[in-house]
């Protein structure tokens, strides 16, 4: 399964903001900086978090993200579903829109039990489980001004 650059950057924003583990909000630019990742762009994805329930935003000089729920009650599936399905992305290898047991593709079978695998990492992957198996973006100075 090949996850969206979109996807992509919402997994690491999320787990930049689980390592930072800071009480006070981190700043989009901060976060675009250690991410590399263009602002605005990474801005609309973690707007996109907040109303998906797994972030908080403040406005404001002193604003900026973080996690709403504990990092360890964060699956990947929920990073991933606001910008990816993935049962429709793991249905059919080879794209087809009618693809089962009884009218299966030349792949199917096969298949079918890897996209089975790659949902479950999914739904039973934490974002804590993968912060704990070392830092994965480096941790970032707060800068001076700007808003979130």
């Amino acid at each position: 399964m090949i996850l969206s650059q979109t996807a992509i950057y919402a997994i690491k924003a999320v787990l930049f903001l689980a390592e930072t583990d800071r009480e006070e909000p981190v700043r989009v630019d901060d976060i675009a900086r250690a991410l590399d990742v263009p602002r605005n762009y990474l801005s609309k994805i973690l707007h996109a978090l907040t109303r998906a329930g797994l972030l908080s935003s403040t406005r404001g000089p002193h604003g900026g993200f973080r996690l709403r729920i504990d990092a360890s009650r964060i699956t990947l599936e929920q990073v991933v579903e606001p910008f990816d399905e993935l049962v429709q992305r793991s249905a059919c290898l080879l794209g087809r829109e009618r693809c089962s047991d009884e009218n299966p593709c030349a792949a199917h079978t096969r298949w079918r039990s890897v996209s089975a695998e790659v949902r479950d990492f999914f739904r039973d992957t934490t974002v804590r489980s993968l912060s704990n198996d070392g830092p994965a973006i480096p941790d970032i100075a707060p800068a001076e001004s700007g808003n979130a």
